[in-house]
């Protein structure tokens, strides 16, 4: 009997035996009939496409597992007893023959094929469970033989009998693999550029290979002539910033206007200095005919001078002019140039030719004449001039090379650099740290009047306020945009941060009051429809995040005990670093006790910090002496000690071995006191900003338990709820503090004295603070891009 007819008697004896039954029922037992009664001969043969045709069962197993189900399925459907057990003996005659069947062509096809090996691809039926790690595996090739031969026999995408379409849009998943591995890729041919640091014309001569091009894709030499009329607004929707395996900013959007001012600000360790880095480097969606400049870091120093750096600096400017060179020397060798004709070319035609050239020279030498006009190239040198004087720069450094400046004046001259040459996109990254206050003034003066779009991190609040038409604040991973300078933001954040709780808290009730409508008449039958139109308004509500709390910085510094006068005195000191040169400082008089607030400024290279290493006896005076109390102990700050941290060790680790005799859980609290909490005092210096680097050295002071704090520059690189701690800390601490710096609300906020160390001498001011101090030596004045 045929399957066919087995499946046409199967169907009728059940409509017969069950009159109510549904058809999908019937389908599903009459599917469990072979669809062909032909055996499989070898692995080429289709197989049928009843489950059946996979295995064999034995007549007891067709018994314990088709019956049971196929006699629940007839109760259901209202069959009597006697008509199931009828159906139920014919199901099972047929699958029993079937065996039959299936079984006498297995022999025969195993006594025609013995020992060929024809099985190999089919699937049979294991007489017992194999045990997958007790197998024995054997040699690399017996190995993979295994393998080959169970990647021919599972098939995955049937294990549940049918095939699983997928989700994901194969096509789609190629493109976006695809398009990583070229981002990943080109970041890769470029991992050692940046494209923060101006290039000089020098390398880009050098530009040879594919990487290097690859370079001046990131920031090509731009005539920045032609692109006047171009927009250059920049608008970054929906990105993601990470940095060693943290999430910097989370689908975040940037929008940057031309001709703004943006002051970025954000706690330490909060990525603002990696953002900058994006997008110096285009990792952004940032159009290519805008220039970007990026201080980073202080330029190399070689025996270029000063002015001639700067001047370099412009390379479309250094193009042009190196153009004028050629083709006036093309010009008047072209003067004596007398026609040649070529092969079939007569005199006539020679000329005609060689005056056409000369007139094209001639053309671009005026084109060139134009741009160099354009970009007033003429008083470049001035120009140039001038923001190295505004910077601190003397008359007689101009000339200087390089290589004779410190890393903080080399630092100076990179920040001029990026100034000189105009860029659309400046990218400062907190430019004020290696000013005095003049520069520091002078730099606010010059960036007032900033034609392009500027952003700049700082954390210092009066430079932001002179500076900045808007203030943009990185926390929470995301950027929100603030009108205004930092004042205006400081009045409105904590507006805004009460405005979005109350949107948040209204938002929560209104959810509460749908939730509760649902579910009280989501199944009464009067007010289904309404409780469903509720649930399709909650859907659609906007989901609202309720505002972080931001955590309060502390710092806080062990009281000492006391200790009798004299503490610390300076009597006549005097010091110069050779007996050739001319000395530092010079009558020097100072005396230190133990409620001292004493803040010394003055221009840079005044000896204000070789003042603050004789009072610490870190230099020896050649002429004066310095006294100090023999049981003083003094804790002194310099960026030098921040930058000689141990950048393999984490902070506890650093601190065990600097200062052992604690365990661990106590260097954990003591560095909590500075705000490195939780795992950052596990993490790695070198993975630690430069702020979070900072408090390290502030938490490795106060565990000397100091007399006197002695702090140079101790704000550089802190965010400004650091500076806040900071400066109260300073204020309860029972001991001394003397400290220079150039920043005036932290002076202001601690000092109770101002000493101006000038020409050699060091003397008390005494004026009514650090402003009236600053509006003495910054006399207002108008200063010119």
């Amino acid at each position: 009997m045929t399957a066919s007819v087995e499946a046409s008697k199967l169907t009728l004896l059940l409509n017969e035996c069950v009159p109510d039954i549904d058809q999908p029922v019937v389908d599903y037992i009459v599917g469990f009939l072979p669809s062909s009664t032909t055996t499989p001969t070898n692995k080429n043969t289709n197989s049928t496409s009843s489950s059946f045709d996979r295995y064999t069962l034995t007549e007891a197993e067709i018994a314990e597992s088709v019956e049971p189900t196929v006699r629940a399925l007839l109760e259901s459907a209202g069959g009597r007893e006697a008509k199931i057990d009828r159906v139920c003996q014919t199901l099972a005659g047929y699958l029993k023959e079937h065996v039959r069947r299936e079984q006498a062509a297995r022999q025969r096809e195993a006594g025609g094929n013995a020992g060929s090996g024809a099985n190999a691809g089919g699937l049979v039926r294991l007489e017992q469970p194999i045990k997958m790690m007790s197998q024995n595996l054997g040699d690399g090739g017996s190995r993979n033989a295994r393998i080959a031969n169970l990647g021919r026999s599972v098939d995955l995408a049937s294990v549940k009998g049918r095939n699983l379409a997928s989700q994901v849009d194969v096509s789609k998943l190629k493109k976006a693999e695809a398009k990583i591995k070229a981002k990943m890729e080109k970041r890769v041919r470029r991992a050692a550029y940046e494209a923060s640091k101006l290039i000089d014309d020098d390398a880009n001569r050098q530009l040879q290979d594919q990487e290097d091009l690859e370079t001046l894709k990131v920031n090509p030499i731009l005539d920045y002539t032609s692109t006047k009329n171009k927009t250059k607004d920049i608008k970054a929707e929906n990105f993601d910033i990470s940095f060693a395996g943290k999430r910097i900013l989370t689908n975040a959007n940037l929008t940057l206007a031309y001709g703004r001012r943006y002051g970025l600000i954000g706690r330490n360790g909060i990525g603002k200095s990696t953002l900058l880095r994006a997008i110096s480097r285009r990792e952004l969606d940032i159009p290519t005919h805008i220039s970007i400049l990026h201080v980073e870091q202080e330029m190399a120093g070689d025996d270029t001078s000063a002015i001639r750096s700067v001047l370099k600096a412009d390379i479309w400017r250094e193009f042009l002019l190196r153009e004028e060179v050629n083709l006036l020397a093309e010009t008047k060798s072209l003067e004596t140039a007398e026609p040649e004709p070529e092969e079939g070319e007569s005199t006539e035609e020679a000329a005609e030719r060689l005056k056409a050239y000369k007139d094209e020279v001639n053309a671009k030498l005026q084109e060139t004449y134009t741009k160099l006009e354009l970009i007033e190239s003429d008083k470049a040198e001035s120009r140039a001039a001038a923001i190295l004087a505004g910077l601190g720069f003397r008359q007689d450094q101009l000339q200087n090379p390089t290589r004779s400046f410190s890393g903080g004046w080399r630092m100076r001259l990179s920040l001029a650099r990026a100034l000189f040459c105009r860029p659309d996109l400046l990218l400062l990254d907190e430019p004020t740290n290696m000013l005095d206050i003049p520069a520091v003034v002078w730099l606010e003066r010059y960036l007032a009047k900033w034609p392009s779009t500027l952003l700049v991190v700082s954390h210092d609040r009066e430079f932001l306020d002179e500076v900045a038409t808007d203030i943009m604040h990185q926390h929470s991973e995301k950027l929100d945009l603030y009108r205004g300078n930092f004042s205006v933001f400081y009045g409105t954040k904590e507006e805004r941060r009460r405005q979005q709780m109350r949107e948040y808290e209204a938002q929560l009730q209104q959810r509460q009051h749908l939730q509760d409508f649902i579910d009280r008449w989501r199944y009464n039958a009067k007010r289904a429809a309404q409780a469903q139109s509720k649930i399709k308004i909650l859907e659609k509500l906007p989901i609202l995040e309720a505002p972080a709390d931001e955590t309060v910085v502390t710092f806080r510094f062990p009281d000492p005990e006391a200790l009798s006068p004299p503490i610390l005195q300076m009597n006549e000191v005097g010091f110069a670093y050779s007996p050739d040169s001319p000395p530092i400082l010079q009558g020097v008089n100072i005396d230190m006790q133990m409620n001292s607030r004493i803040a010394v400024v003055g221009p840079n290279g005044a000896g204000k910090s070789t003042m603050l290493k004789l009072l610490i006896q870190q230099l020896s005076p050649q002429r004066g002496m310095v006294h100090r109390h023999g049981r003083l102990r003094i804790a002194y700050f310099t960026q030098h000690h921040v930058d000689q941290l141990d950048l393999t060790l984490s902070p506890v680790a650093y601190m065990a071995l600097t200062y052992p005799g604690r365990n661990e859980e106590e260097y954990r609290r003591h560095l909590g006191s500075f705000g490195i909490t939780g795992m950052v005092g596990l993490q790695t210096i070198k993975t630690l900003s430069g702020g979070q680097k900072s408090r390290v050295a502030f938490a490795c002071l106060a565990i000397q338990n100091p007399h006197i704090l002695v702090l140079d520059e101790p704000t550089n690189h802190l965010d400004m709820d650091s500076i806040d701690a900071l400066t109260q800390a300073l204020r309860n601490f029972d001991g001394g503090v003397v400290l220079v710096s150039h920043d005036e609300r932290f002076i202001d906020g601690v000092a109770e004295e101002l000493w101006v160390c000038n020409e050699g001498s060091l003397t008390k001011f005494r004026g009514d603070g650090i402003k009236e101090y600053k509006r003495i030596i910054c006399p207002p004045d108008s200063v010119s891009l």
